[in-house]
């Protein structure tokens, strides 16, 4: 059994807050408009720079930006959502919201993303058996590597499929040059970004919905506030009109400006903050690559990854066993770790609802049993990645010796 650290616990995510950060939401606070209003816009409108985007509708997570996609394409009961069961809960449950049906594929091995032929095959497999309108595909960008969009893209045109990407995971990450996100008008469809907390840039809580489409950003915003003709920005600015009109049951889902003029610091540092994780995962690929039983990430020709997570495989995924292992000699080192993802057709609720089984999606719970994710943040000090690295090595050694 390994020892218990010597060194200070390495937080398996930080925030990379400075006093810029800081000086920012002090100034929205001195300003006393703390809501949905002018830094609200501003983020919007350098995020859609960012990514090249017409447009951009800021809101308060990504959950809620997949969401308003379905909402605004009418997703709808008897419609079905296509996406990988390598996901977290949002991607699957927002479908639910609509009671529309999500379709799981089995995914690339070597991305963690959806397997573009194996949804081919699924959607035409779904047609033919008259389960529901194919409606809509949800391709996941899992840790910040983005899936082959154009084929995705060309696939859905051929079946009348929106495309709705779940780029939480994605920002900023490119594939052939053009930026996840980067969607302009006669590009459909939307991109939907998290600014959570553990992510490539953080409002704390937030999110942000891109899209070339004016109507379905239009549509977007209005539901992203109750629904309302006019948000409370320009019902109260100079000039502005107290008169508004309910259009359609909205949601509650703007963001605040505190959390904007968060965001508008950290989107000033995104490529830094991304060459900064570039590099702490060089440096753990490196120093791995001599490890027995070990898989370190790869990023495939042409891609630009945001290097959200660092998924080292362990083993050959037919047990948990060897990541298991390695996961608990990392706590017992004061190391944060995690898991992305147990595949969504596992829970209780995909599995009782639709009758999946384990072994439907055998690929995705391979994967799933041998991934274990080591910190990356841009926040890590070179001294704390060597502490990963010495209790990675640690472990897989003495398991080594022990057989």
């Amino acid at each position: 059994m390994m020892r218990t650290h010597s060194h200070a616990p390495v937080p398996f995510a930080l925030p990379d807050i400075g006093q810029e950060e800081i000086d920012a939401v002090t100034e929205v606070l001195r300003s006393r408009w703390l809501t949905t209003g002018k830094r609200c816009q501003q983020f919007e409108a350098a995020f859609a720079e960012a990514v090249g985007a017409d447009h951009a509708v800021a809101l308060n997570s990504c959950t809620a930006a997949l969401h308003l996609s379905l909402e605004a394409y009418r997703v709808r009961e008897g419609d079905l959502v296509f996406m990988s069961p390598y996901t977290f809960a949002a991607s699957a449950e927002v479908v639910r919201y609509l009671r529309a049906t999500p379709v799981f594929v089995d995914i690339d091995p070597a991305t963690l993303n959806i397997d573009v032929e194996r949804l081919r095959t699924a959607v035409v497999a779904s047609a033919e058996a008259g389960l529901g309108r194919p409606k809509a595909v949800m391709p996941v960008h899992l840790g910040g590597v983005p899936c082959d969009m154009p084929a995705i893209r060309t696939l859905a045109a051929e079946h009348g499929m929106h495309v709705i990407e779940d780029a939480a995971h994605a920002f900023p990450a490119a594939r052939d040059g053009a930026a996840v996100g980067g969607l302009r008008e006669g590009e459909p469809g939307t991109a939907c970004f998290s600014f959570y907390a553990t992510k490539t840039i953080t409002t704390g809580e937030g999110g942000m919905l891109t899209t070339g489409d004016a109507e379905i950003a239009a549509r977007a915003r209005m539901m992203s506030l109750h629904g309302l003709s006019r948000q409370a920005w320009t019902r109260y600015e100079d000039g502005g009109s107290w008169v508004y009109d309910i259009v359609a049951p909205g949601f509650k889902y703007n963001l605040t400006d505190l959390a904007a003029a968060l965001g508008l610091v950290q989107l000033q540092r995104a490529e830094q903050m991304r060459l900064r994780r570039e590099a702490i995962a060089a440096r753990y690929s490196s120093a791995f690559a001599d490890l027995p039983g070990l898989a370190v990430p790869t990023v495939p020709a042409g891609v630009t990854s945001a290097w959200h997570l660092y998924v080292l495989r362990v083993g050959d995924g037919r047990s948990s066993r060897p990541r298991d292992e390695l996961a608990a000699n990392l706590t017992r080192s004061g190391i944060g770790c995690s898991v992305h993802f147990i595949p969504l057709h596992l829970h209780s609720y995909y599995a009782e609802t639709y009758g999946y089984r384990p072994g439907d999606f055998p690929l995705a719970l391979r994967e799933s049993q041998r991934s274990v994710s080591l910190p990356l943040a841009s926040s890590l000090t070179d001294d704390q990645v060597g502490s990963v690295i010495a209790a990675v090595r640690s472990s897989v050694t003495e398991s080594a010796r022990h057989g």
